[in-house]
């Protein structure tokens, strides 16, 4: 099992490599990137000087075009342009961002609590709350309790998180008042007491947090019920049972062991949600978190600052599947990785 785990931290820099080497390739051959959009800028600002007559000033010179294209990293071939960004990325720097002028690691490191913050607070809940609601489906199948709880979950996956989003803050903030409209806190959170810091914390946080948690409960819900209910049929529960063991010890020593491993296989890859976020969600709700962060970039061609959320995005999703095998290993003693 060592040597597996090995094999796999091994993969992860060459994996790291194609994925970026895929995406560094894209934001080169896509129209539209800062080179053209500066060239514009140029062009429109020549054309406004005043006094020209239409059709002059409207190109720029040589000398301004290589000065762009050197600004921008488009003045060398694409893979020596890769090789350098790889060695900055090697020493730790992801470049500076286009549109804010900055670091990228810095505008990335700004927005990661806000997200880790919502991803750590939507993990707990999802599974604290959803693995006891899938064990009391699995044994009250059928009953009120059952018919209820599949309805109103059902109901929650249908909606979108972004668009269940419009309608609270329409009901909630706009018509009752009782939640803000947005932001992830006050603009004098830092005047407030360590008291006021939590309750404006969670009064800002609470619309949020019912977005991101109506998608994934039914997921994890409806997995863990089918597989409990699966294995409280199979022939191994029967006999415990026969042979004097208890129904509550057969579930929770027996059937649900077994039953975690499907939950325990996509554990690993909801790390994303640490950082990802959504990014609809934080548009709604304007969060300024890692989300909305690489949407903005793509939006607005800073490439520095895509290619840094697409390599911290796929080192965690890699680190996750990681993750994920581990816990089945832990479930499952069956389990043998060679």
């Amino acid at each position: 099992m060592r040597d597996y785990f090995l094999r796999r931290l091994l993969l992860i820099p060459p994996t790291l490599l194609g994925v970026t080497i895929i995406v560094f390739a894209i934001t080169r051959l896509v129209p539209g990137g800062p080179l053209e959009r500066a060239i514009m800028e140029t062009q429109q600002m020549s054309q406004s000087g005043g006094g020209q007559v239409a059709g002059q000033g409207m190109a720029i010179s040589d000398e301004q075009l290589e000065a762009l294209k050197e600004y921008y990293g488009f003045d060398k071939p694409l893979l020596q342009s890769y090789a350098e960004w790889l060695g900055k990325v090697v020493t730790g720097d992801l470049g500076s961002s286009y549109r804010y002028n900055e670091p990228v690691w810095d505008v990335i490191k700004e927005r990661f609590p806000v997200s880790l913050y919502y991803g750590i607070v939507t993990l707990i809940l999802t599974y604290a709350v959803c693995i006891p609601l899938g064990i009391l489906k699995a044994i009250r199948h059928r009953t009120f309790v059952d018919n209820i709880s599949s309805v109103l979950i059902f109901v929650g996956y249908a909606i979108p998180g972004y668009a269940l989003g419009s309608l609270l803050i329409l009901f909630f903030a706009v018509r009752l008042e009782w939640f803000p409209m947005g932001g992830f806190v006050s603009f004098n959170f830092d005047e407030l007491s360590a008291a006021e810091k939590t309750l404006d914390l969670l009064n800002h946080s609470l619309l949020p947090l019912i977005c991101y948690l109506v998608g994934s409960f039914a997921l994890v819900t409806l997995l863990l019920k089918n597989h409990l209910m699966d294995n409280l049929a199979a022939d191994y529960i029967r006999t415990a049972i026969a042979k004097g063991v208890s129904f509550r010890k057969s579930v929770t020593g027996h059937a649900m062991r077994n039953s975690l491993i499907p939950i325990a296989t996509t554990f690993g890859q909801n790390i994303t949600l640490l950082v990802g976020g959504s990014f609809l969600i934080e548009t709604i709700f304007d969060i300024d978190g890692f989300g909305l962060l690489g949407l903005s970039a793509i939006l607005d061609r800073d490439y520095p600052v895509v290619m840094g959320v697409v390599l911290l995005a796929s080192l965690l999703l890699l680190i996750g599947n990681i993750v994920s095998d581990v816990l089945v290993a832990l479930v499952d003693p069956r389990i043998r990785f060679s």
